[in-house]
Protein backbone atom coordinates (compact mmCIF):
# COMPACT_ATOMS: atom_id res chain seq x y z
CA UNK A 1 0.00 0.00 0.00
CA UNK A 2 2.96 2.23 0.56
CA UNK A 3 3.89 1.74 -3.09
CA UNK A 4 0.35 2.61 -4.21
CA UNK A 5 0.34 5.86 -2.21
CA UNK A 6 3.71 6.81 -3.70
CA UNK A 7 2.41 6.09 -7.20
CA UNK A 8 -0.66 8.29 -6.66
CA UNK A 9 1.54 11.08 -5.38
CA UNK A 10 3.79 10.79 -8.43
CA UNK A 11 0.72 10.94 -10.71
CA UNK A 12 -0.48 14.11 -8.96
CA UNK A 13 2.94 15.73 -9.27
CA UNK A 14 3.10 14.85 -12.97
CA UNK A 15 -0.38 16.30 -13.47
CA UNK A 16 0.66 19.60 -11.87
CA UNK A 17 3.83 19.68 -13.97
CA UNK A 18 2.00 18.93 -17.22
CA UNK A 19 -0.77 21.45 -16.50
CA UNK A 20 1.84 24.17 -15.95
CA UNK A 21 3.55 23.23 -19.21
CA UNK A 22 0.23 23.37 -21.08
CA UNK A 23 -0.60 26.82 -19.69
CA UNK A 24 2.81 28.19 -20.64
CA UNK A 25 2.57 26.60 -24.09
CA UNK A 26 -0.90 28.10 -24.60
CA UNK A 27 0.31 31.60 -23.66
CA UNK A 28 3.30 31.32 -25.96
CA UNK A 29 1.23 29.96 -28.83
CA UNK A 30 -1.41 32.69 -28.42
CA UNK A 31 1.25 35.40 -28.31
CA UNK A 32 3.03 33.98 -31.35
CA UNK A 33 -0.26 33.82 -33.26
CA UNK A 34 -1.13 37.43 -32.46
CA UNK A 35 2.34 38.62 -33.44
CA UNK A 36 2.11 36.66 -36.69
CA UNK A 37 -1.22 38.28 -37.49
CA UNK A 38 0.32 41.69 -36.79
CA UNK A 39 3.14 40.90 -39.21
CA UNK A 40 0.70 39.86 -41.90
CA UNK A 41 -1.80 42.70 -41.47
CA UNK A 42 0.57 45.63 -40.72
CA UNK A 43 3.36 47.09 -42.74
CA UNK A 44 6.62 45.44 -41.75
CA UNK A 45 8.46 48.73 -41.23
CA UNK A 46 11.52 48.92 -39.01
CA UNK A 47 9.71 50.65 -36.10
CA UNK A 48 6.86 48.15 -36.29
CA UNK A 49 9.28 45.21 -36.36
CA UNK A 50 11.01 46.65 -33.27
CA UNK A 51 7.70 46.89 -31.43
CA UNK A 52 6.70 43.35 -32.39
CA UNK A 53 10.09 41.98 -31.34
CA UNK A 54 9.89 43.73 -27.96
CA UNK A 55 6.38 42.39 -27.39
CA UNK A 56 7.43 38.85 -28.29
CA UNK A 57 10.45 38.97 -25.98
CA UNK A 58 8.33 40.24 -23.08
CA UNK A 59 5.59 37.64 -23.67
CA UNK A 60 7.97 34.71 -23.79
CA UNK A 61 9.90 36.02 -20.79
CA UNK A 62 6.77 36.41 -18.66
CA UNK A 63 5.99 32.68 -18.80
CA UNK A 64 9.61 31.46 -18.76
CA UNK A 65 10.64 29.26 -15.85
CA UNK A 66 14.39 29.61 -16.18
CA UNK A 67 16.41 32.79 -15.57
CA UNK A 68 13.44 35.15 -14.94
CA UNK A 69 15.86 37.94 -13.97
CA UNK A 70 17.62 37.77 -17.35
CA UNK A 71 14.27 37.77 -19.15
CA UNK A 72 13.10 40.83 -17.17
CA UNK A 73 16.23 42.83 -17.96
CA UNK A 74 16.27 41.78 -21.62
CA UNK A 75 12.56 42.47 -22.14
CA UNK A 76 12.76 45.85 -20.39
CA UNK A 77 15.77 46.98 -22.42
CA UNK A 78 14.23 45.72 -25.68
CA UNK A 79 10.96 47.55 -24.93
CA UNK A 80 12.80 50.80 -24.19
CA UNK A 81 14.82 50.43 -27.39
CA UNK A 82 11.64 49.86 -29.38
CA UNK A 83 10.09 52.96 -27.78
CA UNK A 84 13.18 54.98 -28.73
CA UNK A 85 12.89 53.83 -32.35
CA UNK A 86 9.12 54.43 -32.51
CA UNK A 87 9.40 57.87 -30.87
CA UNK A 88 11.61 59.29 -33.61
CA UNK A 89 9.94 62.19 -35.48
CA UNK A 90 10.40 60.44 -38.82
CA UNK A 91 8.76 57.26 -37.61
CA UNK A 92 5.21 56.94 -38.85
CA UNK A 93 3.77 53.71 -37.57
CA UNK A 94 0.21 52.41 -37.63
CA UNK A 95 -1.62 51.43 -34.45
CA UNK A 96 0.28 48.81 -32.48
CA UNK A 97 -1.88 45.81 -31.42
CA UNK A 98 1.20 44.07 -29.98
CA UNK A 99 0.93 46.37 -26.95
CA UNK A 100 -1.94 44.12 -25.84
CA UNK A 101 0.74 41.46 -25.24
CA UNK A 102 3.64 43.66 -24.22
CA UNK A 103 2.00 45.64 -21.41
CA UNK A 104 0.65 42.64 -19.42
CA UNK A 105 3.91 40.74 -19.98
CA UNK A 106 6.01 43.59 -18.59
CA UNK A 107 3.64 43.88 -15.62
CA UNK A 108 4.04 40.15 -14.93
CA UNK A 109 7.83 40.47 -15.11
CA UNK A 110 7.72 43.44 -12.73
CA UNK A 111 5.60 41.49 -10.21
CA UNK A 112 7.90 38.47 -10.48
CA UNK A 113 11.00 40.53 -9.83
CA UNK A 114 9.50 42.33 -6.84
CA UNK A 115 8.29 39.01 -5.42
CA UNK A 116 11.14 36.60 -6.16
CA UNK A 117 14.36 38.54 -6.68
CA UNK A 118 16.90 38.65 -3.83
CA UNK A 119 16.46 41.75 -1.68
CA UNK A 120 19.78 43.33 -2.68
CA UNK A 121 19.03 42.84 -6.41
CA UNK A 122 15.34 43.68 -6.49
CA UNK A 123 15.73 47.43 -7.32
CA UNK A 124 18.05 46.69 -10.23
CA UNK A 125 15.96 43.86 -11.68
CA UNK A 126 12.59 45.62 -11.27
CA UNK A 127 13.70 48.90 -12.86
CA UNK A 128 13.97 47.75 -16.54
CA UNK A 129 10.35 46.52 -16.93
CA UNK A 130 9.02 49.41 -14.82
CA UNK A 131 10.92 52.03 -16.82
CA UNK A 132 9.87 50.39 -20.09
CA UNK A 133 6.22 50.75 -19.07
CA UNK A 134 6.74 54.32 -17.91
CA UNK A 135 8.17 55.52 -21.26
CA UNK A 136 5.87 53.44 -23.48
CA UNK A 137 3.35 56.32 -24.02
CA UNK A 138 6.13 58.20 -25.89
CA UNK A 139 5.44 55.87 -28.81
CA UNK A 140 2.24 57.84 -29.40
CA UNK A 141 3.38 61.41 -28.77
CA UNK A 142 4.82 63.65 -26.07
CA UNK A 143 1.40 65.14 -25.16
CA UNK A 144 -0.04 61.63 -24.91
CA UNK A 145 2.82 60.65 -22.63
CA UNK A 146 1.97 63.55 -20.29
CA UNK A 147 -1.72 62.61 -20.23
CA UNK A 148 -1.00 58.92 -19.64
CA UNK A 149 1.72 59.44 -17.05
CA UNK A 150 -0.69 59.33 -14.12
CA UNK A 151 -2.54 56.12 -15.18
CA UNK A 152 0.77 54.43 -15.95
CA UNK A 153 2.16 55.46 -12.55
CA UNK A 154 -0.89 54.03 -10.81
CA UNK A 155 -0.49 50.79 -12.80
CA UNK A 156 3.16 50.54 -11.78
CA UNK A 157 2.29 51.15 -8.12
CA UNK A 158 -0.39 48.45 -8.24
CA UNK A 159 2.00 45.92 -9.79
CA UNK A 160 4.71 46.78 -7.26
CA UNK A 161 2.22 46.51 -4.42
CA UNK A 162 1.06 43.09 -5.62
CA UNK A 163 4.66 41.90 -5.80
CA UNK A 164 5.43 43.19 -2.29
CA UNK A 165 2.25 41.62 -0.90
CA UNK A 166 3.07 38.23 -2.44
CA UNK A 167 6.64 38.55 -1.17
CA UNK A 168 5.34 39.19 2.35
CA UNK A 169 3.00 36.18 2.09
CA UNK A 170 5.89 33.96 0.96
CA UNK A 171 8.06 35.16 3.84
CA UNK A 172 5.27 34.65 6.38
CA UNK A 173 4.54 31.18 5.07
CA UNK A 174 8.23 30.26 5.19
CA UNK A 175 8.43 31.45 8.80
CA UNK A 176 5.28 29.51 9.67
CA UNK A 177 6.72 26.35 8.11
CA UNK A 178 9.93 26.75 10.10
CA UNK A 179 7.93 27.32 13.29
CA UNK A 180 5.71 24.29 12.63
CA UNK A 181 8.76 22.09 12.14
CA UNK A 182 10.38 23.54 15.26
CA UNK A 183 7.29 22.83 17.36
CA UNK A 184 7.09 19.27 16.04
CA UNK A 185 10.74 18.69 16.85
CA UNK A 186 10.18 20.00 20.37
CA UNK A 187 7.33 17.53 20.72
CA UNK A 188 9.65 14.79 19.48
CA UNK A 189 12.21 15.86 22.06
CA UNK A 190 9.61 15.59 24.82
CA UNK A 191 8.67 12.11 23.60
CA UNK A 192 12.34 11.15 23.57
CA UNK A 193 12.61 12.29 27.18
CA UNK A 194 9.69 10.05 28.13
CA UNK A 195 11.07 7.02 26.29
CA UNK A 196 14.63 7.31 27.54
CA UNK A 197 13.58 8.27 31.09
CA UNK A 198 11.73 4.98 31.50
CA UNK A 199 14.67 2.99 30.20
CA UNK A 200 17.12 4.78 32.47
CA UNK A 201 14.73 4.36 35.39
CA UNK A 202 14.77 0.61 34.77
CA UNK A 203 18.57 0.63 34.74
CA UNK A 204 18.70 2.54 38.03
CA UNK A 205 16.16 0.23 39.69
CA UNK A 206 18.06 -2.88 38.60
CA UNK A 207 21.36 -1.42 39.79
CA UNK A 208 19.85 -0.46 43.15
CA UNK A 209 18.43 -3.96 43.53
CA UNK A 210 21.85 -5.45 42.86
CA UNK A 211 23.50 -3.17 45.43
CA UNK A 212 20.81 -3.94 48.02
CA UNK A 213 21.26 -7.65 47.49
CA UNK A 214 25.03 -7.37 47.80
CA UNK A 215 24.83 -5.32 51.04
CA UNK A 216 22.32 -7.67 52.61
CA UNK A 217 24.71 -10.53 52.17
CA UNK A 218 22.16 -12.65 50.37
CA UNK A 219 23.77 -15.11 48.05
CA UNK A 220 22.94 -14.79 44.37
CA UNK A 221 23.10 -17.61 41.93
CA UNK A 222 24.91 -17.05 38.63
CA UNK A 223 21.56 -17.33 36.86
CA UNK A 224 20.03 -14.55 38.98
CA UNK A 225 23.03 -12.30 38.46
CA UNK A 226 23.01 -12.97 34.72
CA UNK A 227 19.29 -12.16 34.49
CA UNK A 228 19.78 -8.89 36.36
CA UNK A 229 22.70 -7.84 34.16
CA UNK A 230 20.78 -8.87 31.07
CA UNK A 231 17.88 -6.65 32.12
CA UNK A 232 20.23 -3.71 32.64
CA UNK A 233 21.88 -4.35 29.28
CA UNK A 234 18.50 -4.55 27.51
CA UNK A 235 17.29 -1.29 29.05
CA UNK A 236 20.51 0.48 28.06
CA UNK A 237 20.31 -0.87 24.51
CA UNK A 238 16.70 0.28 24.19
CA UNK A 239 17.62 3.75 25.44
CA UNK A 240 20.39 4.01 22.84
CA UNK A 241 18.02 2.80 20.12
CA UNK A 242 15.49 5.47 21.12
CA UNK A 243 18.16 8.18 20.91
CA UNK A 244 19.71 7.07 17.63
CA UNK A 245 17.05 8.51 15.34
CA UNK A 246 17.01 11.79 17.25
CA UNK A 247 20.59 12.63 16.39
CA UNK A 248 20.72 15.88 14.46
CA UNK A 249 16.97 16.48 14.31
CA UNK A 250 15.80 15.41 17.78
CA UNK A 251 14.18 12.32 16.37
CA UNK A 252 13.13 9.37 18.51
CA UNK A 253 13.12 5.60 17.96
CA UNK A 254 11.08 2.75 19.37
CA UNK A 255 11.55 0.20 22.08
CA UNK A 256 10.28 -3.26 22.71
CA UNK A 257 10.01 -3.05 26.47
CA UNK A 258 6.84 -4.00 28.29
CA UNK A 259 6.34 -0.36 29.21
CA UNK A 260 6.69 0.67 25.56
CA UNK A 261 4.12 -1.94 24.53
CA UNK A 262 1.76 -0.73 27.25
CA UNK A 263 2.13 2.84 26.03
CA UNK A 264 1.48 1.68 22.46
CA UNK A 265 -1.71 -0.05 23.62
CA UNK A 266 -2.84 3.12 25.41
CA UNK A 267 -2.26 5.19 22.27
CA UNK A 268 -4.36 2.79 20.22
CA UNK A 269 -7.10 2.82 22.86
CA UNK A 270 -7.10 6.62 22.67
CA UNK A 271 -7.29 6.31 18.88
CA UNK A 272 -10.41 4.14 19.13
CA UNK A 273 -12.00 6.65 21.52
CA UNK A 274 -11.10 9.53 19.21
CA UNK A 275 -12.75 7.90 16.18
CA UNK A 276 -15.80 6.82 18.18
CA UNK A 277 -16.32 10.40 19.41
CA UNK A 278 -16.19 11.76 15.84
CA UNK A 279 -19.87 11.73 14.81
CA UNK A 280 -20.23 14.66 12.40
CA UNK A 281 -19.81 13.07 9.91
CA UNK A 282 -19.72 9.57 11.42
CA UNK A 283 -16.33 7.89 11.38
CA UNK A 284 -15.50 4.19 11.31
CA UNK A 285 -12.27 2.50 12.36
CA UNK A 286 -10.60 -0.63 10.99
CA UNK A 287 -7.77 -1.56 13.36
CA UNK A 288 -5.47 -4.43 12.51
CA UNK A 289 -4.98 -6.58 15.65
CA UNK A 290 -1.30 -6.91 14.77
CA UNK A 291 -0.66 -3.22 15.52
CA UNK A 292 -1.03 -3.71 19.29
CA UNK A 293 2.74 -4.19 19.67
CA UNK A 294 3.84 -1.08 17.76
CA UNK A 295 6.79 0.91 19.08
CA UNK A 296 5.37 3.73 21.23
CA UNK A 297 6.57 6.60 19.03
CA UNK A 298 4.98 4.93 15.98
CA UNK A 299 1.71 4.49 17.86
CA UNK A 300 1.86 8.12 19.01
CA UNK A 301 2.44 9.27 15.43
CA UNK A 302 -0.51 7.18 14.19
CA UNK A 303 -2.73 8.84 16.79
CA UNK A 304 -1.48 12.33 15.82
CA UNK A 305 -2.08 11.70 12.10
CA UNK A 306 -5.65 10.51 12.65
CA UNK A 307 -6.37 13.41 15.00
CA UNK A 308 -5.10 16.03 12.53
CA UNK A 309 -6.88 14.40 9.57
CA UNK A 310 -10.22 14.29 11.42
CA UNK A 311 -9.77 17.93 12.39
CA UNK A 312 -9.25 18.82 8.73
CA UNK A 313 -12.39 16.87 7.75
CA UNK A 314 -14.41 18.94 10.20
CA UNK A 315 -12.85 22.19 8.94
CA UNK A 316 -12.82 21.59 5.18
CA UNK A 317 -15.30 18.84 4.30
CA UNK A 318 -18.67 20.00 5.57
CA UNK A 319 -20.36 18.01 2.77
CA UNK A 320 -18.78 14.69 3.76
CA UNK A 321 -21.18 11.95 4.88
CA UNK A 322 -18.67 9.39 6.17
CA UNK A 323 -15.05 9.09 7.22
CA UNK A 324 -13.12 5.83 7.12
CA UNK A 325 -10.03 5.34 9.28
CA UNK A 326 -7.82 2.30 8.87
CA UNK A 327 -4.59 1.21 10.56
CA UNK A 328 -3.04 -1.84 8.96
CA UNK A 329 0.14 -3.76 9.65
CA UNK A 330 2.44 -4.96 6.87
CA UNK A 331 5.69 -6.88 7.15
CA UNK A 332 7.70 -3.74 6.51
CA UNK A 333 5.64 -1.28 8.57
CA UNK A 334 2.23 0.16 9.37
CA UNK A 335 -0.12 2.19 7.17
CA UNK A 336 -2.61 4.70 8.55
CA UNK A 337 -5.25 6.16 6.22
CA UNK A 338 -8.09 8.62 6.78
CA UNK A 339 -10.49 9.01 3.86
CA UNK A 340 -13.71 11.01 3.48
CA UNK A 341 -16.27 11.18 0.69
CA UNK A 342 -16.61 14.96 0.56
CA UNK A 343 -16.22 16.85 -2.67
CA UNK A 344 -13.86 19.31 -1.00
CA UNK A 345 -13.08 21.20 -4.21
CA UNK A 346 -11.91 24.19 -2.22
CA UNK A 347 -9.17 22.12 -0.68
CA UNK A 348 -7.13 22.38 -3.86
CA UNK A 349 -6.26 25.83 -2.56
CA UNK A 350 -3.40 26.10 -0.04
CA UNK A 351 -4.63 26.00 3.54
CA UNK A 352 -3.66 28.31 6.33
CA UNK A 353 -2.68 25.61 8.84
CA UNK A 354 0.54 23.65 9.10
CA UNK A 355 -0.57 20.58 11.06
CA UNK A 356 0.13 18.23 8.17
CA UNK A 357 3.52 19.86 7.62
CA UNK A 358 4.55 18.95 11.16
CA UNK A 359 3.16 15.44 10.78
CA UNK A 360 5.05 14.97 7.51
CA UNK A 361 8.20 16.04 9.36
CA UNK A 362 7.45 13.51 12.09
CA UNK A 363 6.77 10.73 9.57
CA UNK A 364 10.04 11.47 7.78
CA UNK A 365 11.82 11.42 11.15
CA UNK A 366 10.69 7.80 11.50
CA UNK A 367 11.80 6.98 7.95
CA UNK A 368 8.27 7.06 6.53
CA UNK A 369 6.18 9.34 4.35
CA UNK A 370 2.84 11.13 4.44
CA UNK A 371 0.58 12.20 1.59
CA UNK A 372 -2.56 14.32 1.62
CA UNK A 373 -4.60 14.81 -1.54
CA UNK A 374 -7.61 13.77 -3.60
CA UNK A 375 -8.49 10.10 -3.34
CA UNK A 376 -8.61 7.86 -6.42
CA UNK A 377 -12.35 7.35 -5.95
CA UNK A 378 -13.15 10.93 -5.02
CA UNK A 379 -13.11 12.68 -1.68
CA UNK A 380 -9.93 13.43 0.25
CA UNK A 381 -7.39 11.16 1.89
CA UNK A 382 -4.44 11.39 4.25
CA UNK A 383 -2.23 8.32 3.97
CA UNK A 384 1.00 7.69 5.86
CA UNK A 385 3.34 4.72 5.93
CA UNK A 386 5.67 4.27 8.88
CA UNK A 387 8.36 1.57 8.67
CA UNK A 388 9.14 -0.60 11.65
CA UNK A 389 12.68 -1.82 12.03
Amino acid sequence: MNTGAAERRDVLERFHFLSGMLIRAAVRAGSALLLLMCLLLLRPSVPQLALLGAAGLAAFGAVGRRSPAAWAVAAGLASMAATLVAAQPASEIPPNPSAVIEVPALLVLLVRMVRRAPAHRTPFLAVPPALALAVMPLRISAPAAMVLSLPVSVLLLIATGIGLYLRALDARRARALVEARRQERLALARDLHDFVAHHVTGIVVQAQAARFTARSGAAQSPEQLEAMLESIERAGTEALASMRRMVGLLRDDGDGSPHGQARSARELDRLAELVAAFTDPPASLVLDPRVRDLPPEVAATVHRIVQEALTNVRKHAADATAVHVSVRRFPEGVEVAVRDDGRGGERHLPGGGFGLVGLAERAEALGGRLRAGPGPGGGWEVVAFLPIA
